[in-house]
Formats: C-alpha cells, structure tokens, sequence
C-alpha cells in the first residue's frame, strides 16, 4: 500500500462533489477541486526542479491555494517545511540554510529580501499570496497535465518543522508520512469525525495544530471546513451556526467568552471543541461549560509528535488535565536524574512512545540520539504525573519553554539578543500568566550603571530580529538576578515575583 498520505486522503473521498473547503468569503473548493489542484502545483513543483526528498520551505499567509500547497509537496513525495509568517528575514536566513530547499515560496512582498538568501542557499524561488496569486499560480495555472502520487513508505519523510532550541539553535523534527497518518486517524477516531462534519478553521497552517491536527483529520474523515484566514471573534460567531467542530488555543476562548454573542444557543448544534497548544486555565474551562454547556476537550502534543494524549470523548473532561494516552501510544514519567519509572501521582520527566513519535531532528543525529531512548521513547522535556486514574498532568517545563498565545518561545533566543545591546549587562526571559495569551514573554534585565537604555530601548532593538511573537510584553529592570548557591539564575523566584504583572491569569 502506498502510504503516501495524500493517497490516503484520496481513498477516503466517497463522492468528489463534495465540498472539502470553503472560504469565510463563501468561496468552494469541491474534493475534486483539490485533487486538480493539487496536481497542477505538484507538476509546478517538478517543473521548478523538485524531486521526491527535496525540501520545499513555504512562508506565505494563510490561504485554501497555500494548503493546497501543502497537499501537492507530500503528493509529489517533497518534504514541506512550513514557517512561521512572523519570522524575521535573519531567522528565515538560518531555516532555508539549514534545510537546504529546492524551492522557497514566499508572499511577494518579501521576494526582493528573500532572494539573496535562497541564491544563497542554490534554492529556486517563487511567491504565492493570501489571495492565491503569485509566481508559483501562474506556473501552474491550466496545467491539465495527470500527476502521478509518489511513491512512498510510511518512514519516508512528509514534513520538517522547525522548533526553537534552548541554546538558540531551531532544530528541525522530521516527520514521516506513517507520523501523519497514524495520528490523523487515531484523532479522527477517537474524536468521532465524520464525513457530516465541518470544522472552523480559524488557527495558522505553518504549526502541527492548524496543518497537522485539523487539516489532515478533517481531510482524511472525507468532511469539510470552513477556512478563515484568522482568527476574529465576531466572523466565528457568525460562522459557526454551519460548523460541528471548533478547534482552537486557550485564546480564542478567552476571547469568545467576552462575545456577547455567545450563548447556549448559539452553541446548541456544536458537537465538539477541542483546545491545545498551550494550558488551558481551569477558570476558562469552567466559564466556558457555564456559558455554553460544553466541556472543552483539552489534549496535548508537540511538534515532535502530534497529539500524545486527549481528554475522552465520552466521559470526564477534567480541567486541569490533558487527559489518557491516546491508542497505540505510551506515555510514561520517569525520574529526570536516573531514568527510573515513577508511580501514579509522582511528578517526574514525560516520555512518549508510538508510531506518531518523529523520525529524528534534521542533521542532528547526536540531538536525536540525545532525545530519543534506544527504546524508543522521545524525552519530551515536559514535567508532568499521571493520577490515580489515568490522567496525564503536564505541571511544568524544563529547558523554561514559554507557550504565548500557542507559539513556543525558548527564553535563551530572547535573551541572547537583549544580552548583545549596549548597556545590558544580563538578561532573564521569563513566562508570566497573562489573561489572554496564557504567558507573557517578560525580560527581566540588569544594566550597566548609568546606561540610558529602557523598555522602549529594548523593544525598538528587537524589532526585525525577533518574530513578533517572541517579542517582551515587558521589560523589567532590577539590580541583580537571583541565584541559587551553584550561581544558576532562579527564574522561579522571578515568576513568582511577576506572577500579577499582567492583572492574574
């Protein structure tokens, strides 16, 4: 069997008249509308030089044509590498060096300052914009050739994506199409998706959420969508009374919940919301249940491995947990020093084992080695337990990753940056409860005596450098940082001490 997901997607079609996609605007995209479409891009692709195993790095706005995109690279057996629209031109540089792509495709306002970098790195070129337009459309438009779907096993890679590293270095996870698949129909299973259904799409397509969880589960069920290219509370009140299924980050709830539009009616006909990518307050849970009368299913996953736990369908959605193992995959926590399994209810390191679990970082074998056990489980950095029930509890993070809005930010980027600006003597990056994006990225810095630098100092600096996203909410100036006695700076203390800086969480 070609377990080429595309191949998948396309078995799973009963009748291609159907509508796979629908824009906000009321434009339609039929099943068979995707699969032409996807093969005319797939030929654009080949005619550009793109073989099977090259690499296609893509940074535009979100559009039907740009996840069509993503369908025509895995079709032609290319490895799609989506990147974040905030990216700066100096982070982008070091991606498209790094994965060396045989094409890059970009919005084209930002052709002319990507186009030294992709010379550079000997990749071709080509724009495509929210509406659809650009240089790759029009290689592809009328192209009436057939394209045949590659060829593939299920370790043959299907995506790379980029994930901030602790020392500032990205590492690329490398994801297969046996990765997409099995997780896509263990969640289209286990989350009761049918062909009846239809999900409003409202979340970015360049991270594992929006392209990997409701893109490919919603395709591989044969339902439809209707894609909004971005979030906006009064457009998904006004959509959804043609939805069954929302998908989102704790930020569109806490957003909904002030929409005075949001009722129990107004929700009756839903059947399912699911959140993630980042914690989701157990105050938000609670006021969502009394507003709407549903329970929102939280789950939880990560770049490296799709969805690893969820909430059940049918049964308790406890706040506060992301719920059991999903089937196939094992979930164990083990003591961080010795590697020792630990029993129910003891906080130790999370790991994670199953047929979702990625391939290995790209040209990092020893990263790789370093993170994934010779058993097989990934150490996903993750403090959490397991309860007397069987819940997973994620109650921290080592390596301090911050989650802002459903974005990963790694403090150590941050602050390398801010330590390179005159005046600065050091800096600590911290994550502060924040009523809407869940953490704040906060800058707690020391400066040099006298120094004239500021908060709005730092953040003119930053701007260009940092993705937007990655940008303080805050900065704080202090004397000195606290330390432990082994010198190590307590950003414990520093969160503790921040912990109302944005009005509570």
């Amino acid at each position: 069997m070609n377990a080429n997901i595309f191949q998948r997607i396309s078995d799973a079609i009963a009748d291609t008249s159907k509508v796979a996609i629908e824009t906000s605007a009321g434009q339609r995209y039929t099943y068979e509308d995707v699969i032409l479409e996807s093969g005319r891009l797939a030929n654009a692709l080949a005619d550009r030089g793109v073989k099977p195993g090259d690499r296609v790095a893509v940074q535009v706005e979100k559009s039907v044509e740009a996840l069509i995109l993503y369908l025509a690279c895995v079709r032609a057996g290319a490895v799609y590498l989506p990147l974040n629209t905030a990216y700066t031109l100096t982070e982008l540089e070091y991606f498209i060096g790094d994965a060396e792509p045989a094409l890059v495709v970009c919005d084209p306002a930002k052709r002319e300052g990507l186009a030294p970098v992709a010379e550079r790195a000997k990749a071709a070129l080509e724009t495509l914009d929210r509406e659809g337009r650009g240089s790759l459309a029009d290689l592809a438009k009328g192209d009436s050739r057939a394209f045949p779907t590659a060829i593939v096993g299920e370790d043959d890679l299907a995506a790379i994506l980029y994930t901030s590293g602790t020392t500032g270095r990205s590492k690329g996870a490398m994801l297969t199409h046996g990765n997409l698949v099995s997780n896509a129909l263990t969640l289209k299973d286990y989350w009761r998706f049918t062909s009846q259904d239809v999900l409003l799409h409202a979340l970015p397509i360049y991270h594992t959420h929006g392209l990997f969880v409701a893109s490919n589960v919603t395709l591989l069920s044969d339902a439809s969508m209707i894609f909004c290219p971005r979030f906006d509370p009064d457009e998904i009140m006004r959509l959804m009374p043609r939805a069954t299924v929302m998908m989102g980050v704790p930020t569109f709830y806490t957003r909904l919940l002030r929409h005075p539009g949001l009722t129990k009616e107004a929700t009756a006909h839903m059947r399912l919301f699911v959140s993630g990518s980042a914690p989701l307050l157990a105050e938000t849970h609670r006021e969502w249940r009394e507003k709407t009368g549903h329970a929102i299913l939280e789950r939880y996953g990560m770049t490296e491995t799709g969805m690893n736990t969820s909430n059940p369908y049918d049964g308790d959605r406890i706040a506060g947990t992301v719920g059991f193992p999903l089937p196939e995959v094992e979930i164990r926590v083990v003591n961080p020093d010795t590697g020792e399994d630990l029993p129910a209810g003891e906080v130790g390191m999370i790991e994670v084992r199953g047929p979702n679990v990625f391939k290995g970082y790209w040209r990092m074998p020893e990263k790789t080695a370093a993170e994934i056990k010779p058993d097989g489980f990934f150490i996903t950095g993750d403090l959490g337990k397991v309860d007397e029930r069987g819940y997973v509890h994620i109650v921290g993070r080592g390596k301090d990753l911050i989650i802002t809005g459903g974005f990963n930010v790694y403090p150590k980027e941050v602050e390398t940056e801010i330590d390179l600006l005159p005046g600065v003597v050091e800096s600590a990056v911290i994550g502060v409860p924040h009523p809407d994006f869940g953490e704040g990225v906060t800058a707690v810095v020391v400066k040099e005596k006298d120094a004239a630098i500021d908060e709005a100092a730092v953040l003119a600096a930053l701007e260009g450098r940092l993705a937007k996203f990655k940008l303080p909410k805050r900065v704080l100036f202090v004397d000195d940082l606290p330390r432990n006695t082994m010198g190590k700076v307590q950003k414990n203390v520093l969160r503790q001490e921040n912990a109302g800086l944005y009005g509570g969480a």
